[in-house]
């Protein structure tokens, strides 16, 4: 049972922590306050790094440039840096110490993180964007992904549910497969991820804290992710964390607290209506079990979700160490009865230099431990279709007490395969996890003595997890009765590990007006997972018969083996060059096809720097930029596909032999030469800048094709030891444009705002899908699993000729009035019937249009933020309408149930489980969140500040689409656990 301060619990315990911890700030040091402005307009700088001089002592000037720092006295020197200012030196010889630093016109921009390196953001010649910690979306953040929503062109991120760590399906660039993985590549610090999940979590990124996070880095084309290879065909997002800098002691506590409301229901008819209908269309033992009942099941199943979100982090330096530590708690209740998720994470970061700056060392670990408690989701279509007119308990004891539909003349006393009680579903159901993860790297970059500009990089990095959790169901459950309930456990470990190698060479040859920036690299990945297998129990401990595990575990590996090189070159900061190669050898693939090339080149031209535009006053800013590279795909693809492997069978499909049963081991399908999938991609954009780059914008346009696709295709008897099998036989393109744009109308020393729009086209498109190209014969595969009607049935399809997720059903016909008529659909043919062969292509379920709208102001000490999102040109087929919109949802079987109030429109009788009458517009704008915050600079005696905060997420969403959220993954809505609204308040306090 839930206390109501549960959520406290984890913000005392860090808060005690930490202002326990504030004695050790107190340090003898002469203060020296101040304020560092730009010289172009006197705001001030936030970001600029304040170091005493020849020490780690370092601190960071706060949002409108002020700083404070101890020093050992007043004859220091302090050193002022910003990106894109000249670096100043000042000898503190007063307590109050003002700077006005100068642009740096030599260094345009900021260093951008990219694959095996960084790199001058004016120097880039691929398709990159970069989004920070002071541009992520706030509020209730449960993983990392989340904060990115919106804020890229050309990037999607759908939730996948309300649930708390649900995670999110990310795709970058519409995705490039059909049946391997559309996942982007992960890589957080220099570990790449795997896409797997963990057992016991609903969402691999899950573990990751957010607050850790200093920036994503999204690279879209081939230019900028071709150095990844094997990984990168559906792009590649880094993630990098906070990092120590060094200097006195600086503490940091926040808190976010969070109530989630749930915003709506599904439509279902009212108790009432249930009893007109039954009286007026039933059988009199169909009104006979008519309750008395008005129970509001939805209404049963949710609550209002608690939620905490707490982090303390230090970070400074002891002598030439600088390191940062955190540690997080999280405690969030779903807004479905029984769901609980807990977090607890620990960051810790070493960043010294040794050897007069000439070794750099990046020590990474971080880990997190999840405590959940999963809720029967069955509970949430048990809610909308259980009979209203009956009641939640009995004055029984058997089924513990909860109401069920009885029948004398079975076993368990109930009526079988009928839904049960979506309460005793959820109370019953014991779904519980403690999973854990850690990832972590050691990555020294050393500069040689006698050649500075050559650095070695060496990067030896781990992800290890283990989940594991069990399933109890009493053995008094409905849901379980036949059984006599569930007691089951799983468990399962992961060690995957990273070793990367590389020189890099960076050199200016000013004698030629050129820059040269190459490295060449090494890198070693393993995955290894262990699954361990585990008998079936009964709730009382008894084993189920013939669950024995064929074998106590498997340990599917495999590993991947890759030499890289990238070339930039950059002649009179006019003309760019990026040239990359990657090879890439895998174990997943026969050794024929186990090692392929990944090649890219991009050119750029920056114009703002040719005499005709140099003195240009009103153009801050002009690059074009042109590449093309291919990448590659092997998520997703068995590790063992091109081998014929064996399988033992379980003990229920022995083979008998006289009075003996025997386990026989069978073949199974295989494809020797199997391989990646390619995408070839070609980019071609447009950065430009105004009026000091107070307004922005980038204009790309994109053409992906992928090649050698995977399709499931039917294999000629007797050549495989199956009837179909996933073979490299298919292509398909996406083309689009992405439009980015950033405005400053305002910027004064109290008044701020900025704001941004970013828009992206995609159409996708499938080429063939079959060995012979283009055969007639050959429709497609399908997609989207429809529930209701006969088991088997789908959606969508994808086929040659449309794009990926198309619906495909019949369509259809409508009387005078424009009702739809039950059973008749148009007869595509023409040949007096209607069949499979009448099925249409229609809608896709995939938008066409995303749209991105980020606006950020502040005034003195208040700020507000806001994020808006929209998708256009998506449908869904409302599942929940097509599977309870008739009379028999109601009186078609042994019991009665709930329907959709669309029955009333339709007066279906049967399900019309195939009719496009169901497809529904599901394009949207939605406010995402809205930030409210207001800075007290000066506390606890001018030695912090504070920040407070409010915070709506999921605001409104403005949509067509009848159902409960348009935002549908995969285009078929079928009881999706309902995203919540949710209200949160925050403190930021930083010593």
């Amino acid at each position: 049972m839930h206390n109501s301060t549960f959520y406290l619990k984890g913000s005392w315990l860090l808060l005690l922590l930490f202002i326990s911890s504030i004695n050790l700030y107190a340090q003898k040091a002469v203060m020296v306050t101040g304020t560092v402005r730009s010289a172009a307009d006197g705001l001030g700088l936030p970001g600029v790094s304040v170091r005493l001089k020849g020490t780690t002592t370092a601190t960071v000037t706060g949002p409108e440039g002020k700083f404070s720092i101890g020093i050992p006295s007043r004859q220091g020197v302090l050193e002022f840096t910003s990106i894109g200012f000249l670096k100043q030196e000042v000898i503190a010889s007063s307590s109050i110490l003002n700077v006005t630093l100068q642009e740096d016109n030599a260094s345009l921009s900021e260093v951008v993180v990219v694959g095996y390196g960084t790199t001058r953001k004016q120097d880039l010649t691929g398709s990159v964007a970069v989004v920070s910690s002071k541009d992520f979306q706030k509020g209730n953040i449960t993983t990392p992904e989340q904060m990115l929503s919106g804020k890229v062109a050309g990037v999607s991120i759908t939730s996948n549910s309300g649930q708390p760590g649900s995670g999110s399906t990310i795709r970058i660039r519409g995705g490039s497969s059909l049946n391997a993985s559309n996942d982007p590549l992960i890589v957080i610090d220099g570990v790449p991820l795997e896409n797997g999940g963990v057992s016991g979590a609903s969402n691999p990124l899950s573990f990751i804290n957010p607050n850790d996070i200093e920036s994503f880095t999204v690279l879209k084309d081939a230019s900028a992710s071709a150095i990844y290879g094997a990984r990168a065909a559906n792009g590649v997002i880094i993630i990098t964390t906070k990092k120590g800098l060094g200097g006195e002691l600086k503490l940091g506590f926040n808190s976010v607290n969070s109530l989630s409301k749930i915003i709506k229901k599904v439509d279902v008819l009212s108790a009432d209506q249930i009893r007109s209908i039954v009286n007026a269309n039933g059988t009199q033992k169909q009104k006979d079990m008519l309750g008395a009942f008005n129970t509001n099941w939805q209404d049963l199943i949710y609550q209002d979700g608690l939620a905490t979100d707490n982090n303390l982090n230090i970070s400074g330096g002891i002598k030439n160490l600088p390191y940062r530590l955190s540690v997080g708690y999280q405690n969030q209740r779903g807004i479905l009865q029984t769901d609980e998720l807990q977090k607890t994470s620990l960051a810790f970061v070493l960043n010294p230099t040794f050897f007069d700056h000439h070794l750099k060392v990046d020590l990474n670990l971080k880990g997190s431990a999840l405590k959940t408690r999963f809720a029967n989701t069955a509970a949430i279509g048990g809610a909308v279709s259980f009979d209203p007119t009956q009641a939640v308990y009995t004055n029984r004891t058997d089924y513990n007490g909860y109401w069920e539909w009885l029948d004398p003349s079975t076993p368990s006393g109930l009526v079988n395969l009928v839904g049960r009680n979506p309460v005793g579903l959820l109370e019953q159901r014991q779904d519980r996890s403690d999973p854990y993860r850690s990832i972590g790297n050691l990555q020294l970059d050393y500069k040689f003595h006698f050649l500075p500009d050559l650095h070695a990089n060496l990067n030896a990095g781990y992800d290890v997890a283990t989940g594991k959790g069990t399933v109890f169901v009493d053995q008094n459950a409905a849901e379980t009765i036949n059984r006599a309930g569930i007691n089951t456990q799983y468990k399962q470990t992961r060690m995957n590990t990273v070793l990367d190698f590389y020189l890099n060479y960076v050199k200016e040859f000013k004698s030629i007006k050129s820059r040269v920036d190459a490295t060449a690299g090494y890198s070693y990945n393993d995955y290894l997972t262990k699954i361990y297998n585990f008998a079936d129990f009964d709730a009382n401990g008894n084993k189920i018969a013939n669950s024995d595990p064929t074998f106590p575990f498997n340990k599917p590996q495999n590993r991947l083996i890759s030499y890289f090189g990238r070339l930039n070159y950059n002649y009179d900061e006019r003309y760019l060059l990026t040239a990359t190669l990657r090879r890439d050898g895998s174990s997943r693939f026969a050794p024929k096809y186990k090692y392929a090339l990944f090649p890219s080149i991009a050119l750029a031209w920056t114009l703002k720097n040719e005499d005709f535009l140099k003195n240009s006053k009103d153009l801050s800013t002009l690059k074009l930029r042109a590449s093309y590279g291919i990448t590659g795909q092997q998520d997703g693809i068995d590790n063992y596909g091109y081998l014929s492997t064996y399988n033992l069978s379980t003990p229920n499909a022995s083979y008998q032999f006289g009075n003996a049963f025997y386990q026989m081991y069978r073949p199974s399908a295989y494809i020797s030469n199997i391989k990646w999938e390619q995408t070839a991609t070609t980019n071609i954009g447009v950065d430009a800048g105004f009026l000091d780059n107070r307004i922005t914008g980038s204009l790309d346009w994109y053409y992906k094709k992928t090649s050698d696709l995977l399709n499931k295709v039917p294999q000629p008897a007797g050549t495989n030891f199956s009837a179909t099998a996933v073979v490299n036989v298919g292509n398909m393109e996406n083309k689009g444009l992405e439009l980015t744009l950033g405005f400053v109308p305002v910027r004064t020393r109290y008044l701020n705002w900025d704001f941004s729009f970013n828009a992206t086209y995609n159409k996708n498109t499938i080429t063939n899908l079959t060995v012979v190209p283009n055969d007639p014969n050959y429709k497609g595969f399908p997609a989207g699993s429809i529930a209701g009607g006969v088991s088997g049935q789908y959606a969508l399809i994808n086929a040659v000729g449309g794009s990926k997720n198309t619906f495909y059903l019949l369509e259809q016909t409508y009387d005078q009035s424009g009702k739809p008529i039950e059973g008749v659909y148009v007869d595509q043919n023409g040949d007096g019937l209607v069949n499979e062969n009448d099925f249409h292509k229609g809608k896709p379920a995939d938008p066409k249009v995303f749209l991105g709208f980020s606006n950020n102001m502040s005034y003195k000490q208040w700020n507000l933020s806001f994020t808006l999102r929209a998708n256009l040109g998506n449908y869904v087929y409302n599942n929940i309408k097509s599977q309870t919109g008739n009379l028999a949802q109601i009186t078609g079987s042994a019991i009665l149930a709930n329907a959709s109030p669309n029955y009333l429109v339709t007066n279906f009788k049967t399900q019309q489980v195939l009719s496009d009458y169901y497809i529904e517009n599901a394009s949207f704008l939605k406010m995402d969140n809205i930030n409210l915050g207001y800075r007290f600079d000066k506390i606890f005696q001018s030695k912090a500040s504070l920040q407070l905060s409010a915070t709506v997420q999921n605001v409104f969403t403005i949509t067509k689409y009848s159902g409960l959220d348009p935002e549908v993954p995969f285009g078929v809505d079928n009881n999706l656990y309902p995203r919540p609204r949710v209200m949160s308040l925050g403190i930021n306090v930083n010593f």
